[in-house]
């Protein structure tokens, strides 16, 4: 008997479930259906508007950085309109929670004041291009070569292989020296005073003619500088790429070194002419 009045309730229990899904099915089956196929068809329209705009940009002058912002952006504003109607499609009121977020947005713009000042200034940096990657700068005293131009920083590797990350921010409204792909070596050697001028200075044109880092165009500065306690000083400026800049320097001293030595033009080191007075006389000896 008491099976019985178990299976009479099981019975009851299981019926009542089944109508309730039946009923539950009948009123939001079709809005369930409808918005999965309105999920699905955005994530489908999301990934094709990605695709498109990635092949449409990279035949653009633009930065990798921007290329993948805007791609992520659209995106983002395709699945955020699908969400919306999958919402509305399922009966959920919308207009609350645009509001909602409206003032969540408030608030995390206020906390992130920052970085979204970086991320601003970084979008300025990469459309208006002051620098570009792989030119020499300087800004703030601190300066390197633009490894990499990113949205919420700035790169700059030095030749000992140390980096330095410079905040966006930091960069637009200040002072920059843009150097450029290339730079201008500063060196000088000087020869003795009796050494034929013309004979030098055509020995340094020879040698930074056969540097392969040294630049032929601009064309190298070469020319008497100054005049020293013991040399004429020649200063010698080729012009190098950022990324030659060190070994350039070293090849071309190296260079002059063995030229001059060849040809017999002396590099004078400085001399000291010291007089004795009265050297013959013997020192005073004072009496204890």
């Amino acid at each position: 008997m008491r099976h019985f009045t178990f299976a009479v309730i099981d019975t009851e229990l299981l019926n009542k479930i089944t109508e309730q899904g039946v009923a539950f099915l009948f009123d939001y089956g079709p809005k369930l259906l409808g918005a999965a196929i309105i999920l699905i068809v955005g994530l489908l329209v999301a990934m094709q508007v990605g695709k498109v705009l990635q092949r449409w940009l990279g035949k653009k002058d633009l930065e990798p950085p921007v290329r993948i912002l805007i791609v992520r952006v659209a995106r983002l504003m395709v699945m955020g309109l699908t969400l919306m109607l999958v919402l509305e499609k399922v009966g959920v009121a919308i207009a609350p929670i645009i509001a909602g977020l409206g003032v969540a947005g408030v608030g995390v713009g206020l906390a992130l004041q920052g970085v979204l000042g970086n991320l601003m200034a970084g979008l300025l940096i990469i459309f208006t291009k002051p620098f570009r990657v792989g030119e020499y700068i300087e800004i703030h005293g601190v300066h390197g070569q633009v490894h990499a131009i990113e949205l919420f920083s700035v790169i700059l590797v030095h030749a000992d292989r140390s980096r330095v990350v410079i905040p966006n921010r930091k960069v637009i409204g200040e002072i920059l020296h843009n150097y450029g792909s290339i730079r201008q070596l500063d060196l000088s050697v000087g020869v003795a005073y009796s050494t034929d001028l013309n004979k030098a200075l055509n020995a340094v044109n020879a040698v930074l003619a056969r540097t392969p880092t040294v630049l032929k165009e601009p064309a190298p500065v070469v020319g008497v500088a100054s005049f020293g306690d013991s040399a004429v000083n020649i200063a010698v400026k080729p012009w190098t790429k950022v990324g030659d800049f060190g070994p350039a320097a070293a090849e071309v001293n190296k260079a002059l070194a063995e030229e001059f030595r060849k040809q017999g033009i002396e590099i004078p080191f400085p001399q000291r002419e010291i007089r004795v007075l009265n050297a013959g006389e013997p020192p005073a000896i004072r009496a204890a």
